[in-house]
């Protein structure tokens, strides 16, 4: 089969491999879409330390079960599947308390596992058990079924900041994962939405979403806005979705008494140190959290949202490419022309 193979920064290469080995407990399945993360192409500039070359890259993957060596309850061969893809021990206290999410040995697909870039790819027993497998209804597109894994860290990340009903959010950052954090925001009951972004072709993107109000910070006074719009109170809820250090820290400033931030891009190691006002925190009561990956409940919802009719996932998914396209899609993506690149073997 066709596979798109990690080998060291730089070196990505599209291989003829053999069809991967299903044993029992094992689900194989016929890969047709898998979407390219900005963490594949992080991978491509400087590696990843979970990852031991070679190994197929990919985890926002979809496809149809082909093979079931021995009978697993809820799945059947033709079935479509998904996957909260960072496979959980099922052990540690974290796991024990369903935040699989944070498993202390965590396993991700694409990673410590082959991944989805592939034409067929084989479902690990532990992703099996620990519930990491969820079937995909009828109807959806495999394009946009490749979306409920990225648009699962946004669901994880409105529950993390408690979105509710009628409450004011602002996203800040204007790229694929911020558009989703909006998408979500709205889902959990955001009345209002506004959304922060520098790049020109960023903010024509974002334009076309249901998004109150896009700000070019470089033009705007994002807090004077925010104060205006909230009668001087600040958004009840913050998500920082921009992975810059600036961004990070003037959110306490933008967010209610009360109010959530929610951290939700990281910034590199060794590059990831805040000056900030601990005062805001304290005095007014700030809610600061972080939102790391998804579990198998996240992605439930997220395929609840691709299900109904109103979800814009053909504005998200810009491209479709062939798996051999593989570094054409990272330059789309490192030119900010693309949302999600969908690869279709």
């Amino acid at each position: 089969m066709k596979a798109v193979r990690f080998y060291a920064p730089g070196d990505v290469r599209v291989e003829e491999i053999q069809i991967p080995d299903c044993v029992p407990g094992e689900i194989l399945v016929k890969v047709d879409a898998c979407a390219v993360c900005g963490s594949d192409l992080k991978t491509f500039r400087v590696g990843n330390p979970r990852m031991k070359p070679p190994i197929t890259m990919g985890h926002e993957f979809t496809g149809i079960i082909e093979r079931i060596p021995e009978r697993i309850s809820g799945f059947e061969k033709g079935d479509r599947i998904v996957m909260a893809t960072s496979i959980s021990c099922g052990e540690c206290l974290y796991c024990r308390k369903g935040l699989t999410n944070l498993c202390i040995n965590l396993a991700p697909m694409g990673f410590a596992y082959n991944g989805g870039m592939a034409e067929y790819v084989t479902i690990p027993q532990k992703a099996i058990t620990n519930g990491h497998l969820l079937k995909v209804p009828e109807g959806i597109k495999a394009e946009y079924a490749v979306l409920a894994e990225p648009l699962s860290c946004a669901v994880n990340s409105a529950c993390q900041s408690r979105i509710g009903k009628g409450d004011f959010v602002l996203i800040m950052g204007g790229g694929p994962m911020a558009i989703l954090n909006a998408l979500a925001a709205r889902e959990f009951g955001a009345s209002k939405i506004f959304m922060t972004e520098l790049s020109a072709p960023r903010l024509k993107q974002a334009g076309l979403f249901n998004i109150d109000r896009i700000i070019n910070p470089s033009k705007e006074n994002v807090k004077k806005i925010i104060l205006e719009e909230t009668s001087g109170y600040g958004a009840d809820v913050v998500i920082v979705a921009a992975p810059a250090t600036a961004p990070q820290e003037e959110s306490l400033g933008l967010v209610r008494k009360q109010g959530t931030v929610c951290l939700f891009a990281s910034l590199p190691k060794g590059k990831s140190s805040l000056n900030i006002d601990s005062r805001l925190i304290h005095y007014n009561e700030i809610h600061l959290t972080g939102s790391s990956d998804s579990t198998a409940k996240h992605v439930k919802r997220a395929v609840e949202m691709l299900s109904s009719s109103g979800f814009p996932a053909e504005k998200l998914v810009t491209h479709i490419l062939g798996l051999d396209k593989i570094n054409d899609a990272f330059k789309l993506m490192e030119r900010g022309d693309a949302l999600r690149v969908v690869l279709k073997p």
